[in-house]
């Protein structure tokens, strides 16, 4: 075999666990940009070191060894991304402002195709999916860096104990004990579960219908129809965030006013649905971005509306047009 050709073999090889290696690494981080960051360091690094890969574990296992080595590096500096919710109470509508925090503060919204390797298992689909949820891996946040591994590489990725014990060069009595403390901090954090967004099922598809047409309607009570009475509207990088379908609607009423005329493009984000949210462009014709929005479902209505505005970062990331024409809307 000829020099480059093992070359491109090894990089095959490497490129092959991108998605499930920036799945895990996003879990850790609770960043998109540093999960990516984390991934291409722990792809550069195999590289570079391939030839001291023995074989005694899988190069699946090395990867994952390297990408928490990255990972825990990363996390030394001791930053912990929250939602909105997660940092302060909800704000009435008459004291609402748009108090922006630096972008290290937010979890980060993710592509589902970026984070979701393909399964033919439905259930391990399921698992997958609920793991990438905006509230799961916000809840993953309160967790030490370690346990944080331990819970993810057991319960998400179902890794024996063993397994993980000699990944984190600890014990296995260390690897249950920590994942035991795990799983307590995570129900004290976790939230309301939501509905996973696929297979969307005939009532789920035709509620986000449903909300497309009232958004985009600017119809405020065909909104509230479709809101759970404690739903919640959140818009990072602004520390707001808004409980109760009367505040939501009374916001896109007044200091949101100017997202009516708007349109949503279906994506997907964090295993729930989401949408490309668009505004009508002051400087002429057609629609600008404005949000991507990752919409919680549960038990037929809208639970969670999360708004993230910098669509400077989250359009290319998600691969959005950064302009919608009339006629395409």
């Amino acid at each position: 075999m000829s020099d480059l050709t093992a070359t491109t073999d090894i990089d095959s090889r490497l490129e092959g666990h991108r998605v499930e290696l920036t799945g895990y690494c996003y879990r850790m981080l609770g960043s998109a940009f540093e999960a990516e960051d984390a991934v291409q360091d722990t792809l550069v690094r195999a590289w570079r070191s391939f030839d001291k890969f023995e074989g005694r574990s899988s190069l699946r296992s090395w990867l994952y060894r390297i990408a928490t080595n990255v990972c825990l590096d990363m996390l030394n500096a001791g930053n912990k991304r929250a939602r909105p919710v997660d940092l302060t109470g909800p704000t009435p509508l008459a004291q609402a402002a748009l108090n922006p925090l630096p972008e290290n503060t937010w979890l980060e919204p993710m592509p589902d195709g970026r984070i979701l390797p393909t399964v033919a298992d439905p259930a391990e689909a399921a698992v997958a999916r609920e793991s990438v949820r905006l509230a799961f891996v916000a809840a993953l946040q309160h967790l030490p860096p370690k346990q944080r591994a331990v819970l993810i590489l057991r319960e998400v990725l179902a890794w024996k104990a063993s397994e993980v014990a000699e990944l984190l060069d600890t014990s296995v009595a260390s690897v249950n004990s920590a994942l035991q403390r795990a799983r307590a901090t995570l129900a004290e954090h976790e939230g309301k579960p939501v509905d996973a967004a696929n297979p969307l099922d005939e009532e789920q598809r035709k509620l986000l219908e449903r909300y497309v047409a009232a958004f985009e309607g600017y119809d405020m009570a065909a909104l509230t129809a479709l809101l759970h009475e404690d739903a919640v509207m959140t818009m990072p990088p602004f520390d707001l965030w808004l409980q109760g379908h009367d505040d939501i609607t009374g916001f896109m009423l007044s200091i949101g006013a100017g997202c009516a005329g708007s349109r949503l493009v279906a994506t997907s984000a964090n295993g729930t649905p989401a949408f490309a949210h668009y505004k009508p462009n002051p400087d002429g014709p057609g629609f600008v971005p404005w949000a991507v929005q990752v919409i919680d479902i549960s038990e037929g209505a809208i639970t969670g509306m999360h708004c993230f505005l910098d669509t400077p970062r989250w359009f290319p990331l998600f691969g959005l047009p950064d302009h919608l024409d009339v006629d395409a809307a």
